[in-house]
Order: C-alpha cells, then structure tokens, then sequence
C-alpha cells in the first residue's frame, strides 16, 4: 500500500555560484549542494555580463556536476540582458532559470515567452524570485501563471529594502512575507526556499536560521558561499530518528489497514491517514537525499 507516492528531489541548499569565476564554477563540481545557482545578476559586473552569461551556458552543456540541480539566474526584466540572457538559458542544457524581483504574474508569462521562442524544453523550469511588496502581495497570481513555475526562492535582502525594514536575526519584519510565499506555494504544488543568509564567519547564527526556515515550513535554503552548505543539508534533512519513527508510523497504519481500521494506535496516540501521509513523504525525501549522495 503507498500512501503517497511521489517523487522528490532535495533542495536543501541552493548556492549561488558567479558565472563571471570560471575557478567558482569548477570547484562547484565537487560541492555538496543539492542545487547551483550560475548568477548572471548580482554577482557580475556590468561589463562582464555577455562573458558570464556564455560562462554559464557552457559549464552547463559540460553535463559535470553529477546529480546536482543546474539554474542560470538571469538579469533582471528590466535590464539590457535580460532578453539575451532568457535566450540563451532556454536553449541550454540548466534546468531552469532564477527571474530576480517577479512583481506581477505577467513577468513569468513575458519570461516564459522568451523561454519558448528559444525553445526551451518541456520540463525548463522559471523559478521566480520574490523579493518585492508586490510580488508578495500577488503571490497566489504569481504562482498560477505558468506551468513552468517550480517554486519561489525568497530575496529578503532587497525584501528589506522595499519595507525600510530592519533585518533582525530573526526577522521579524518580514515573516508575513515568508509565510505568504510558503502557504502560496503549498497552495499551488510549488517548491519554497528560504532566502539568503548574509554573515559567512557566524555558523551558530546560520544553524539558528536554517532552524526558523524550516519550521516555517521551506524546503531549504539559498545560499551565498559554500561554507554554509553542510548547515543547510542538515537542517533540512530529516534526523535518523525521525525516519525511524516515521518508519514506525508507516508501519503501524498499514497494518491496522490491512485489518479494515483507518486508524491505528502508536504509543499511545492516534494516527490516521494525514499522520501516514507526511511520514511517506519525510521517508521519500530521505530516499531521494541518499540518491544524491556520491
């Protein structure tokens, strides 16, 4: 009896990578992230954007970073790149692309027409980056707008900046936006990521943080540097035992199916479907995490 059966692949830290390093990019073949990020965007300087936009294009074609997860952050809509660096993207061999500061549901629909004219494949992905007050206040019209749409990665940096907000520890200031984002894309089957985390030196304080994203319920974390990658894995994996105990929840459902209840009794407490459902779905993240393990 499966429970729920799905497919999942670990995004448990996405670390940016810039496209304009060609040393970055090789040593990211041997990093432990589930994801990599070529940025196009912040990371790059104005004159060294068609060189890294190429860069990117070509240590992807390269097909060498094993099982990992390849997007090509573009520029921004509204810059001279963008169209070039869509183009470009969609006829590569990355998995999709990071559109930085989405606002409306017609930036995905105007990338993902870019997307098409270059022909990118089927399963191309547009990951929108929410980052603005609008984008999050139209999150639910964001995540509608195009079967390409494979989730949100939040930008809390600029987000402060937008909200003339602090940007505490634990961020306070923003947490209506990130629980926004994360009830939309659960609302819509999407994948949510937790922003950035901006002191490299401090681990206790990105441990702290790799905490509060997942208990808001992200499925990992960007990320700026590769130090901070073990953090994120740990923090968004489950712990042997909660797999053993999500083992014992599995277990004792189907056995008390197979005698016609649909509940069974587990120390003392009830579980029903929903409880055997989340259990299939933590022991399914922890067989895809042992997949991608080299």
């Amino acid at each position: 009896m499966t429970l729920m059966p799905r497919t999942f692949r670990p995004r448990r830290s996405l670390l940016y990578m810039p496209a304009s390093n060609a040393r970055a990019l090789e040593k990211a073949r041997t990093l432990a992230a589930d994801t990599l990020i070529f940025d196009l965007e912040d990371a790059v300087a104005p004159d060294a954007k068609a060189d890294a936009r190429a860069a990117a294009v070509a240590a992807a074609a390269t097909k060498s970073y094993g099982p990992r997860e390849i997007l090509i952050r573009v520029n921004g809509l509204d810059t001279v790149w963008a169209e070039g660096d869509l183009s470009a993207a969609g006829a590569s061999v990355a998995d999709g692309v990071v559109l930085p500061k989405v606002s409306s549901p017609e930036d995905i629909t105007r990338a993902e027409a870019a997307l098409n004219a270059a022909g990118a494949r089927a399963d191309f992905a547009i990951w929108a980056m929410m980052e603005t007050p609008r984008g999050v206040l139209c999150a639910d019209r964001i995540a509608g707008a195009s079967a390409r749409l494979a989730g949100f990665i939040i930008g809390t940096n600029d987000l402060a900046k937008d909200l003339h907000s602090a940007h505490p520890a634990d961020r306070a200031p923003m947490l209506y936006a990130l629980q926004r984002c994360v009830m939309v894309a659960r609302a819509y089957g999407l994948s949510a990521i937790d922003g950035v985390h901006m002191n490299i030196e401090d681990e206790a304080s990105l441990v702290a943080a790799c905490k509060q994203g997942r208990d808001l319920g992200f499925d990992g974390k960007s990320l700026i540097h590769p130090k901070q990658i073990a953090a994120a894995n740990a923090a968004f994996a489950p712990s042997p035992d909660e797999i053993a105990q999500a083992e014992r929840i599995v277990a004792a459902y189907r056995q008390a199916a197979a005698k016609g209840s649909g509940v069974a009794v587990l120390d003392g407490h009830l579980v029903e479907a929903l409880h055997a459902g989340a259990a299939e779905r933590l022991l399914a993240q922890a067989r895809a995490i042992a997949a991608m393990a080299p």
